[in-house]
């Protein structure tokens, strides 16, 4: 039976599409319903939707309004929507993990102590934290391919700065509010860099430009700024040195 206060909302954007939205806030549930909904209609190919997208809390559906009625297409969602209990959704099958190797802290990664400290943690418990968590990717956005990884403990419910830092490279993990972002490019950001990588989260020249995607799950583990050096020096591919494994 599914929770009467998990109600999901069906909405147009425009001419552009629709969106279904599962909260008004991010939450674990919402964004596990937001994935599996948007793979569940992905899976019935219909062809009106020319792409879809998934957000922290919603799932959208490009289609054209012009061409299609919007009243048609929110009956089909919502039938979708009835066909089973969305607010304990398992996630997508064949999603992937990726266990990617990060230097915490030191002149690469400057922030990590002023964020372990913002988080109540010393330096060392702030890195096993962020090594030892397995994150979601709950959407991409802000640039191509760029991932937002979920959910850090409690104590990671760190603000962002106040202040803008002016410029992070690509490849960092910063920190705010329970989520690590890994960025495509350099960027100036609010959030704390705590870690760098060499992972590259667009590969336009890849038949997979986006490597990674929404439920696909993420694992840092630490490395010294040497061995970063040495992944850097052979990294045509964009890897980064990171592994990847085929979850069921």
């Amino acid at each position: 039976m599914q929770d009467a206060s998990f109600v999901p909302k069906v909405q147009s954007v425009g001419l552009n599409g629709l969106l279904v939205t599962f909260d008004n806030k991010a939450t674990d549930v919402a964004n596990r319903a937001a994935i599996a909904f948007r793979s569940e209609v992905d899976a019935l190919g219909w062809p009106e939707v020319a792409e879809s997208s998934s957000t922290l809390v919603s799932a959208f559906f490009r289609v054209d309004l012009s061409e299609y009625r919007f009243d048609d297409l929110k009956d089909r969602l919502e039938h979708v929507l009835a066909s089973r209990d969305w607010s304990a959704p398992a996630l997508p099958s064949g999603r992937v993990l990726w266990t990617i190797p990060a230097v915490f802290g030191g002149d690469r990664a400057p922030q990590l102590a002023e964020a372990a400290e913002a988080a109540g943690r010393s330096v060392a418990e702030a890195q096993a934290d962020l090594t030892s968590a397995r994150l979601r990717v709950l959407t991409l956005g802000f640039a191509p391919g760029q991932p937002y990884l979920g959910t850090l403990g409690e104590a990671w419910n760190i603000p962002r700065q106040v202040g803008l830092t002016p410029n992070i490279p690509a490849g960092a993990l910063v920190a705010a509010v329970r989520q690590i972002c890994l960025f495509t490019k350099d960027t100036p950001t609010g959030w704390r860099h705590v870690g760098q990588s060499a992972f590259a989260c667009f590969r336009p020249h890849s038949d997979t430009p986006f490597p990674l995607s929404p439920g696909d799950e993420v694992q840092f583990t630490a490395i010294t700024e040497g061995e970063l050096l040495r992944i850097e020096a052979h990294n045509s591919d964009g890897s980064g040195g990171a592994l990847r494994e085929v979850l069921e």
